[in-house]
């Protein structure tokens, strides 16, 4: 009788994982994300090409019970990561503010998984009055190549502010504590951990007010032939779940601890 029970239960999960198989197109998503942006989302520093954090163990709460495996790929900077979204090489970003630009070849998937501050980060032994946006003017900034702060932010800052972007954030806070640049963009959770890391979070402060808030989301690219309604609407339906009860905000200090103690 306990054979036959076991026997039915596999039948039963099997029959619903290859239904979802059929529905979704895929069984496996390609992933990728920025490579620059903890506790979401690092290299790891023990697995090389792997990408680990909070968003890694996010999506596999949410493929597991979908009949989804993920594959979680580290393919390079994250330009990198856009141009093969574009080309729709890879079937998930993992992480993405959204901005027209990109709303012409990504599906973004409701809600966003968190929202994020972005702050001017500026070595403490030279700070300046920030009062909004027009205090960047006559400064030099820098940030990650091909970063969004929101579409606001974006646009008032390619019309009126010098900034350069780098491949990577360490870099930039670098340039920063030489005097290269005046002041950092980069979101106020990613840089806390990020100092704390490279033993730079006495050296650093973030200015207020904030840059922007701006929600994250995960986002399918249109041209992924694993991208169809059915897939974005049962992933969605998951994601709410672990946002309103809190889990990702656990997974956040979860892997916010093991990137600053370096233990992945």
């Amino acid at each position: 009788m306990r054979d036959w029970f076991f026997a039915t239960v596999f039948l039963i999960v099997f029959a619903e994982v290859a239904e979802a198989q059929q529905r979704f197109a895929c069984d496996t998503l390609v992933v990728s994300g920025n490579p620059e942006y903890p506790p979401l989302l690092w290299q790891s520093s023990q697995v090389p090409g792997q990408l680990v954090g909070a968003v890694p163990e996010l999506l596999q709460e949410i493929a597991a019970p979908l009949g989804l495996r993920v594959e979680v790929r580290n393919i390079g900077s994250w330009a990198r990561v856009q141009r093969q979204a574009a080309q729709g090489e890879i079937d998930l970003v993992a992480g993405a503010f959204r901005t027209p630009e990109r709303q012409a070849y990504l599906d973004y998937v409701l809600p966003p998984m968190i929202s994020l501050e972005t702050s001017v980060w500026v070595p403490r032994s030279r700070e300046f009055t920030y009062q909004g946006w027009p205090s960047l003017r006559n400064k030099k900034g820098c940030t990650l190549i091909n970063n969004s702060f929101g579409a606001l932010f974006d646009q008032y800052a390619l019309e009126f502010l010098n900034i350069d972007g780098v491949r990577s954030i360490e870099q930039s806070f670098r340039m920063a504590k030489a005097g290269r640049v005046d002041y950092v963009l980069y979101e106020q959770l990613q840089g806390q951990v990020k100092l704390a890391r490279l033993g730079l979070d006495d050296e650093f402060v973030a200015l207020g007010p904030v840059v922007s808030r701006e929600g994250l989301f995960f986002a399918s690219p249109k041209r992924s032939p694993c991208n169809n309604g059915v897939m974005r609407e049962a992933f969605a339906s998951r994601l709410a779940k672990l946002v309103d009860n809190g889990r990702v905000l656990e997974l956040v200090s979860e892997y916010g601890q093991k990137y600053r103690v370096g233990s992945l």
